[in-house]
C-alpha cells in the first residue's frame, strides 16, 4: 500500500511531486503516493527502467545493457564508469534518444524516449539535451560564436544575450569567437562544445570521455568549467569516462560491469575510484 502524506493547508495551492509528475494539492486534501515501479524518480533530469539493449542475435548476441534501472538527479555531475565494455556509453547513448533500447524504458525528465519517433527525438535532443563528445564534433567552416549558437540557429531562436554572454565568460573564450576550429587548440575547441552544450539550457548535458583527446592542463580546464556549470548554474551533466581523475570532479559515480549496475559512490576520489575499478577489473 502506499503512503499517505497529508498535505499542510497552504495558504492557497501547492504544487507537490508524485512519481507520475506533477499533480496539484489543496488545503488539507489527503495524497496517497506509491512507489514508482515503472518510471525514475520525477525529480531526476534522465533516467532508464529495466533498460535492455541487445546487438546480434543467436550465438552472436551481445547484451550491452542487462537490465538497467538508473536515475540521475537535476544540478549534479554523475560520472558513469565500469570496465571496457561495461555499458557506459550505450546507456548513455540511449538515454540521450541516439540509440534505441530493445527492452525498458528511458527517460529525459518525464518524456519517455522510447515512445518517440525520429523527428520527436530530433526535437527533444536540439531543445532538452546538451552533448559533448571527445572529437568536438565542431563544424569546420563556422566561427566559435556560430559553432556555440548552432542549436539555437537550427531551432530558429534568437538567444538570450545575457546567458549567451554569461556562458562565454565562463569557459573564457570571448577572444577567440571569431576563430575558427582550426584556429583553435584542441582545449578551446572543447570549451567551445561545452559552451554549444549550455547555451539551450538543456535539461541534461551527456557528456562522452569529453576530456579522451585533450592533454591534462586542457583536461582541467574543462572538468573545472563543467563543474562551474553544474555549482553556479544548476546544469545537470552526465560523463562517461576511464579517467579516475575526471571523475573525482563529479558528485557521484555509477560503476556497471557486464551490462548492469554494481555500485555507486558519493563525493568521489581518484584513489577511491581506481580502488573500486581494480576490483571490477577495469
Amino acid at each position: 500500500m502506499g503512503a499517505i502524506v497529508r498535505c499542510l493547508p497552504p495558504p492557497s495551492g501547492i504544487e507537490i511531486l508524485v512519481c507520475s509528475g506533477w499533480s496539484r494539492a489543496t488545503r488539507g486534501e489527503t495524497v496517497t503516493m506509491s512507489t514508482p515501479t515503472s518510471q525514475p524518480v520525477a525529480t531526476a533530469a534522465a533516467g532508464s527502467v529495466d533498460a535492455v539493449k541487445v546487438y546480434g542475435k543467436g550465438g552472436t548476441e551481445v547484451r550491452a545493457l542487462d537490465g538497467v534501472t538508473v536515475s540521475f538527479e537535476r544540478g549534479r555531475f554523475t560520472a558513469i564508469m565500469g570496465p571496457s565494455g561495461s555499458g557506459k556509453s550505450t546507456l548513455m547513448h540511449c538515454l540521450a534518444g541516439l540509440d534505441r533500447l530493445s527492452g525498458g524504458k528511458a527517460y529525459i525528465g518525464d518524456v519517455d524516449v522510447s515512445d518517440l519517433n525520429d523527428k520527436q527525438l530530433t526535437m527533444l535532443r536540439r531543445d532538452q539535451v546538451g552533448f559533448v563528445f571527445q572529437s568536438f564534433n565542431l563544424i569546420p567552416t563556422l566561427t566559435a560564436l556560430e559553432n556555440i549558437t548552432l542549436p539555437l540557429a537550427l531551432g530558429g531562436r534568437k538567444p538570450d544575450q545575457q546567458w549567451l554572454d554569461r556562458v562565454i565568460d565562463a569557459v573564457s573564450l570571448r577572444p577567440r569567437l571569431s576563430h575558427k576550429p582550426s584556429e583553435l587548440s584542441g582545449g578551446q575547441q572543447q570549451r567551445v562544445a561545452v559552451a554549444r552544450a549550455l547555451v539551450t539550457r538543456p535539461q541534461i548535458i551527456f557528456a562522452d570521455e569529453p576530456t579522451g583527446n585533450l592533454d591534462s592542463h586542457s583536461s582541467t580546464e574543462i572538468l573545472e568549467f563543467m563543474r562551474h556549470a553544474v555549482d553556479e548554474f544548476g546544469q545537470t551533466i552526465v560523463m562517461v569516462t576511464h579517467d579516475p581523475g575526471a571523475a573525482s570532479h563529479a558528485d557521484r559515480v555509477v560503476f556497471l560491469a557486464d551490462g548492469r549496475v554494481v555500485d555507486e559512490m558519493e563525493s568521489p576520489t581518484a584513489e577511491r575510484i581506481l580502488d573500486h575499478l581494480k576490483r571490477l577489473g577495469g
